[in-house]
């Protein structure tokens, strides 16, 4: 992690020090804007990847001498047979659009959504797959 940490504190020192010389040479506030908000995202990431690593003491997976034992078995539970992210899916596409083409349409997205999102948390209550 901490390799992860310093590519992105150097990614944000490149951006910062290209806002500035992109301000000098063109006087464009709002690209100078977005690579100065860039490299604070960056530094944002940098922090955030760096502090995690210090306080973990390094992940196993960083150490060339860990065993396979050290790692963190349980990664989660993801449903292998689960139809549910599809019509999440479809719903965000149906309010992204509804942003580019018409209002009625984030609703309908914003009503496909709770109506999947409450399906997707709810399919191991019911049907054959019931707990």
């Amino acid at each position: 992690m901490k390799v992860g940490g310093w590519s992105f504190a150097i990614l944000a020192a490149f951006f910062l020090i290209v806002a500035g010389i992109y301000f000098v040479v063109s006087g464009d506030e709002i690209g100078t804007t977005a690579l100065v908000m860039t490299g604070g995202l960056a530094i944002l990431v940098a922090f955030y990847v760096l502090y995690t690593d210090k306080r973990l003491d390094g992940l196993p997976e960083d150490r060339a001498n860990a065993e396979i034992d050290e790692a963190d078995p349980e990664y989660g539970f993801y449903s292998p047979h689960s139809w549910w992210p599809l019509p999440v899916g479809f719903a965000a596409m149906l309010i992204a659009l509804g942003f580019i083409f018409a209002a009625w349409l984030v609703v309908l997205g914003v009503v496909f959504i709770l109506i999947a999102i409450i399906g997707w948390l709810f399919e191991y209550y019911r049907g054959s797959f019931a707990r």
